[in-house]
């Protein structure tokens, strides 16, 4: 284990990009309240109209930001975990077929609502937590335990978008962007008189000009990352499985749990329209079972067997990944004899799991998950 000086100085770091967002949001408040509407806009009127609009703007965008970091990732069901002396015995067991049948045996007897395997039907199990995944549950190096329905690791709020706050990330870039839209709409008038030289050159003037400049920027940069999770909402899909489908009874299927563009949208945003769009928690479910798209479907590992072979791909692409049969770290015992991913690897970058892939813009490190 690291010294705790170093833990804490990782930890530390890790909060640099949240640090530096507040920054930039601090500041553009004092941009645009004081050197712009206060100091720049004459119009008593247009200042009104200006303050009056922007602060609903600042208040969700600030509101539903805070919710995604501070939200705590969804736990794993106690009933999930292995007893001590069973996963003791998985580890020494050198066997695979034999870890397979401990795995399944346990899940049978425990009548877990297990769905998703690894390609030789076994229950994908972690390491690390030594405990059988839930559907659409993934490990997280960072955050150092099992999240329930794993999108992926964000540095910009310092947690896993998982069940319990991917609604609110997806807020949360809804409302930057609609910010930066406002703000730099409104700013544009003062942008054009400030670099034409029709409103002086004081100090003052270059927060307006910045503010219009990093508006433009940070709304560039939003709209592609908000409209792909606009598309893996729509999907029903998480950034994870976009690029590893998971694995059901009949193969690989990346759409196995889309159930129609309505009500994939209700399973994240909830029944009730009138919280659809506040940053208060409504999505369906209890994040361990989820509804699939074929009506046959059991939401019991009584009645899995083996997985029936596929040619389908594993990934979005094209991408057909090699078979495992339980889904380990790549510092345990039973990761020295397979190192591979879940359901494979990506690509040669991503071996033992390591590397990353650009989201709608962003880059996301696969690195996070195991």
């Amino acid at each position: 284990m690291a010294p705790t000086a170093v833990r804490v100085c990782c930890a530390a770091f890790r909060w640099t990009p949240v640090v530096f967002i507040s920054a930039i949001v601090v500041w553009s408040y004092y941009a645009y309240v004081v050197q712009m509407c206060f100091l720049t806009v004459d119009s008593i009127a247009e200042k009104v109209i200006y303050l009056l609009l922007y602060h609903p703007f600042l208040v969700m965008f600030a509101w539903s930001y805070a919710k995604t970091i501070f939200t705590p990732v969804g736990t794993v069901p106690k009933q999930f975990y292995l007893p001590k002396q069973d996963a003791e015995r998985l580890m020494r067991e050198a066997n695979e077929e034999t870890q397979k049948n401990i795995l399944i045996d346990f899940a049978r007897n425990s009548n877990l609502p297990v769905q998703n395997r690894t390609h030789s039907g076994a229950p994908r199990y972690c390491e690390k937590c030594r405990c059988i995944k839930p559907d659409r549950c993934h490990h997280c190096s960072v955050c150092g335990t099992c999240v329930l329905k794993m999108d992926h690791h964000c540095p910009w709020v310092n947690n896993c978008v998982g069940f319990t706050t991917y609604k609110f990330f997806v807020m949360f870039l809804g409302y930057a962007l609609l910010y930066c839209i406002y703000v730099a709409l409104t700013s544009l008038k003062y942008f054009i008189a400030f670099w034409s030289g029709g409103v002086g050159h004081n100090m003052g003037k270059f927060h307006v000009l910045f503010l219009f400049f990093v508006a433009v920027m940070f709304a560039i940069s939003l709209i592609s990352l908000f409209g792909y999770h606009c598309y893996l909402t729509a999907k029903n899909r998480s950034t994870l499985e976009s690029f590893r489908s998971p694995i059901f009874q009949s193969g690989p299927d990346k759409n196995g749990f889309s159930l129609g563009k309505y009500n994939n949208f209700i399973e994240i945003f909830g029944e009730n329209k009138k919280l659809w769009f506040i940053p208060i928690f409504t999505s369906e479910g209890d994040g361990v079972t989820f509804q699939t798209k074929s009506p046959s479907a059991s939401s019991s590992y009584q009645t899995m067997g083996n997985t029936t072979p596929s040619t389908v791909a594993s990934a979005g692409d094209g991408v057909t990944f090699p078979t495992r049969t339980i889904d380990l770290d790549s510092d345990g015992l039973l990761a020295d004899r397979q190192r591979w991913m879940e359901e494979g690897e990506l690509d040669s970058n991503l071996e033992n799991g390591y590397g990353s892939y650009r989201n709608g813009g962003a880059e996301i490190h696969l690195g996070n998950e195991r």
